[in-house]
């Protein structure tokens, strides 16, 4: 009986590990969790979080802006270089958002990647006390330095964390531990924006604030409608993460972006007509939100899960650094050339994005495998159309001609053994 008991607990064992609860509990371990919020919070949260705020304060820092020149030239400063020097203090963080994608890769590989996020605070820690501090010292320059520094902690962080993430998170839940990322990213935007509310700075996010401006809402509505869009980002990511695992990265990337095709489309309808119906100016903020929803589905948060199950270990500090180039490069770019595109193209400028995201879901449907509970060389497999890759064809020649070579010291050992018996038998 003994025995048979211990052979029952054995199979019970089995039994256990097999269970999928059970290995989902053991998946998602205390420490793996602790060090991915941890990770998080220290980097995309911060990156989010400096997106949003930094509208807020916008009228009092113009305002020492022009405190500062007066008592430094004993003149008023124009309007125009008020504006050149807010204009610089925001988009200098996506400079500094570039060279921080381009020092990761040496980075990683000298400090290691969780050595690489520790480190990186360091830039967080001297940025905000410059910006703190600018007012006390009476020198501008310390915001736009404190942009700058504050945007090279951004691009490391947004190439290191999802690098970390990839590597200590097991295959059945890699995808919605990626999904960490972009949820805490959407986290670090609402809190910006929770500040930006009337009652604590009185300024909101500009291309929201203008959208819904000419969407027909009253100014003092605006801020909390902004408000609901940081919630929206944060129900998506989450909504990505609990569902990427069952769904898989494919339908949700190539989704998303097809879904903010079609609101794009409905949007620039909507805010074309607008002035025929008063109901067309909501269904205006319905589409909004169903952009920003559609875009946190998928193309906001998957694309650094992806990147992390491309490359081999080794190739990913420089994987990660282009996309991050990628990235930055782009976020400059639409910062700078919306305002012209909105003014030339006015009510259609919509339809730009909506090209762009077609042509992005056209290429992921066309090109992009599911890699969904995949090992890399499964992926590769399936990137290459189901074809052997390089590697592992010359692996089966090189196992074909050793299997080749004993089949001939087998013939040849066989051959000898019958010449030495026909030599017994003479």
């Amino acid at each position: 009986m003994e025995i048979d008991g211990v052979k029952i607990k054995e199979k019970s064992d089995g039994e256990s590990k097999d269970n999928p609860a059970v290995k989902k509990k053991v998946d998602w371990s205390a420490s793996l969790i602790v060090a991915s919020l941890a990770g998080a919070f220290g980097s995309s949260f911060l990156y989010g979080y400096n997106l949003s705020v930094v509208n807020a304060p916008t009228v009092f820092v113009k305002k020492f802006y022009n405190e500062t020149w007066e008592r430094r030239y004993n003149q008023t400063i124009p309007e125009g270089r008020v504006t050149l020097l807010w204009t610089i203090s925001v988009s200098i963080f996506a400079i500094g958002g570039l060279v921080g994608a381009l020092i990761v890769t040496p980075a990683v590989k000298y400090f290691g990647r969780k050595r690489t996020l520790l480190l990186n605070n360091v830039f967080a820690i001297v940025a905000a006390l410059l910006m703190a501090f600018s007012q006390l010292a009476g020198v501008l320059e310390m915001i736009i330095l404190g942009r700058f520094i504050m945007g090279i902690d951004g691009g490391v962080s947004l190439s290191a964390l999802p690098m970390y993430l990839s590597e200590i998170s097991p295959k059945q839940i890699r995808g919605s531990l990626g999904q960490i990322t972009a949820i805490l990213i959407c986290v670090g935007v609402f809190s910006g924006q929770v500040l930006g509310l009337p009652e604590i700075f009185g300024k909101i996010w500009y291309y929201t604030n203008d959208i819904f401006k000419e969407a027909g809402l009253s100014s003092e509505i605006i801020p909390y409608v902004t408000l609901s869009t940081g919630g929206i980002e944060i129900l998506a990511a989450i909504f990505s993460g609990l569902v990427i695992e069952r769904l898989g990265r494919r339908p949700l990337l190539i989704g998303g972006f097809s879904l903010m095709v079609l609101f794009f489309v409905i949007l620039t309808v909507c805010m074309t007509l607008q002035d025929q119906a008063v109901w067309l100016r909501y269904l205006s903020i319905v589409c909004i939100l169903a952009i920003i929803a559609s875009f946190c589905i998928g193309p906001g948060g998957i694309p650094f899960v992806l990147t992390g199950e491309f490359f081999a270990q080794s190739q990913r500090p420089a994987a990660f650094m282009i996309a991050g180039i990628t990235n930055w490069l782009c976020n400059f770019a639409v910062g700078l050339l919306f305002p012209y595109i909105q003014e030339g193209l006015q009510t259609y400028c919509f339809l730009v994005f909506a090209v762009v995201c077609l042509a992005g879901a056209t290429f992921l449907f066309l090109v992009l495998p599911e890699t969904k509970n995949k090992t890399l060389a499964e992926i590769n497999q399936a990137f290459a159309r189901k074809k052997v890759p390089l590697e592992i064809r010359e692996m089966d020649q090189f196992e074909a001609k050793s299997k080749s070579m004993q089949e001939q010291e087998h013939n040849l050992s066989s051959t000898l053994e019958n010449g030495e018996s026909k030599n017994r038998i003479v």
